[in-house]
């Protein structure tokens, strides 16, 4: 029969018979429990971010990263085609030039026999018509077609007065006034800045096709993009506008002669490839101008700076 456990004897512990009292973290004797206990233990910390989060955050800004590179490979095929025009007499080639001097009739019909005057400069050397490419130029007759294409050379500038000469005078020199001097120096000067804008900008354009992705890490790439993005659209846009203004000057200059009949028309498919190449590239700049404070990037992420819940981008 058992006893009632208030008249039980609890055995005693050898460390309770020598007199020392059990102390609270001792394995004799349990902590006391605390109800806040559950409540204040630390929870296991979770990133609030995965990789796939990540990328569904960043794909707006992916998308116009994407865009900036193929605005790149857009404009550099364009450039390419202005670099390479009027280089050859190739069925491409030979349409793709800045302006065309047309002095087949280069003596008005009011003068006696200016037909026979025509056919006579023909005759000792002077073509129907010469077209300017970056490179070089190229020169032939109306029922020809291009006979010559002179050797490609940088900084290429076409200098009328020399060519002139050297197929009339047998390259004899004649004293031009001061004027005519000063124009032919700007024309060369302007000439080589064009080559030069228009050869950086094709470069550094093929580089950043394949670097503009990265400005999906981080708006400090996209600041640095940026600047080269500029520079890129300022060669290649300056590069457009003096090719422009050098192609209509000597339209105007060629038949503002009233003594002669000359005739100048502008290339259209070089001035149509110059301005969208230009064009382009200025749409890369304005994407990554626009991604230095727009679009969150991977660091935004990854810093806290922005917060995924549920697939959708929280500002802190």
């Amino acid at each position: 029969m058992g006893l009632p456990s208030i008249l039980r004897v609890r055995r005693r512990t050898p460390a309770a018979e020598a007199g020392v009292l059990p102390q609270s973290g001792s394995p004799s004797s349990p902590p006391p429990y605390k109800e806040h206990d559950q409540q204040q233990s630390p929870a296991i910390q979770t990133p609030a971010f995965t990789e796939a989060s990540i990328k569904r955050a960043t794909k707006l800004r992916k998308g116009f990263a994407i865009s900036a590179s193929v605005s790149y490979l857009v404009s550099l095929v364009f450039l390419i085609l202005v670099l390479i025009g009027n280089t050859s007499n190739k069925s491409v080639l030979n349409d793709i030039y800045f302006y065309k001097l047309d002095l087949s009739d280069i003596i008005p019909q009011s003068v006696p026999n200016a037909s026979l005057i025509n056919s006579i400069a023909q005759s000792i050397g002077l073509h129907d018509f010469y077209q300017v490419g970056l490179w070089n130029f190229c020169e032939g007759y109306q029922n020809v077609g291009i006979t010559f294409c002179s050797k490609p050379q940088k900084l290429y500038w076409f200098n009328p007065v020399e060519v002139l000469m050297n197929e009339l005078l047998s390259g004899a020199t004649i004293a031009l006034p001061t004027q005519v001097i000063t124009i032919l120096d700007i024309l060369r000067i302007t000439s080589q800045i064009m080559f030069g804008f228009f050869l950086t900008g094709a470069v550094i354009s093929f580089i950043m096709i394949f670097v503009s992705p990265l400005a999906v890490r981080s708006r400090w790439w996209s600041l640095g993009l940026a600047f080269v993005a500029f520079l890129t659209s300022v060669f290649i846009g300056a590069a457009t506008i003096v090719g422009s203004v050098i192609s209509f000057a000597f339209k105007y200059a060629a038949e503002a002669q009233s003594d002669l009949n000359i005739h100048a028309r502008v290339g259209v498919k070089m001035f149509v490839f110059m301005w969208i190449a230009s064009g382009f590239a200025l749409w890369a700049f304005i994407v990554h101008a626009g991604m230095m404070c727009c679009c969150v990037s991977r660091r935004d992420i990854r810093t806290g700076r922005r917060q995924v819940r549920n697939g959708i981008v929280q500002a802190n």
